[in-house]
């Protein structure tokens, strides 16, 4: 199944749709434990919340929200851990090179909007394997980060496209809400960490399992817009 209009380019969102990275963020905050004489929380309770980054880390580690006093010193000790030993064990998802490179063959651009800081992005991208991207919008790009529309308008301003012209995609209900807050046509993945455990669509406009499936929507889209022309 497809759906209009077809896509000039596809963003994502990058922690658990693109790249695996929930293994190096759980032993940022483990560290934290350890470092107070706490036992590590068990990494099936931490991957689960690893697209939320450090709110999502700290709250299933230590059940502390960015309200509560002392979540702002683990904040900065995760941030610190987790730039000091971020490429360790993290990887993309099977599939997503294949995706990629489908993506720019069928003459499409891709691009990155996450929420993750700068700091960690710019580094993280060449080092996994995601240095070709055609835009990359950290969490602290644009005064306000996912669910707010902000930083999709700017990943759209900085490739020449119209919103409507661009898909997001992501794991998470931040991702969706930003992608129809910026007018995107929006595609929630079942194989990060949100869409694993939780397998609902959150409003998008499609729902996929897996990268292949993802390349087959696009390559659809493109061929049913084609015929209309």
């Amino acid at each position: 199944m497809s759906f209009s209009p077809a896509p000039r380019a596809i963003l994502f969102d990058l922690d658990g749709t693109l790249a695996d990275t929930a293994p190096d963020l759980a032993a940022a905050v483990n560290l934290l434990r350890t470092e107070r004489g706490l036992a590590p929380t068990p990494y099936d309770i931490l991957r689960p919340t690893a697209s939320a980054g450090a709110r999502g880390m700290i709250g299933a580690s230590f059940g502390l929200a960015p309200h509560d006093d002392g979540y702002e010193e683990l904040r900065q000790g995760f941030f610190d851990n987790y730039q000091a030993a971020m490429m360790v064990h993290s990887t993309l998802f099977d599939g997503i090179p294949e995706l990629l490179d489908g993506i720019v063959d069928a003459g499409l651009v891709w691009g990155i909007v996450t929420n993750k800081p700068a700091r960690f992005t710019d580094p993280l991208l060449p080092l996994i394997g995601l240095d070709k991207t055609a835009c990359a919008i950290s969490g602290d790009t644009t005064p306000h980060p996912k669910p707010h529309a902000a930083p999709l308008l700017e990943a759209a301003k900085r490739i020449g496209l119209a919103p409507e012209q661009c898909w997001y995609v992501g794991d998470d209900l931040r991702d969706i809400q930003a992608g129809r807050a910026a007018g995107m046509p929006t595609i929630a993945c079942q194989w990060g960490y949100c869409g694993a455990i939780e397998p609902v669509t959150w409003g998008a406009d499609h729902l996929v399992a897996t990268p292949q499936d993802l390349l087959e929507l696009i390559r659809a889209t493109l061929k049913g817009a084609a015929l209309a022309a």
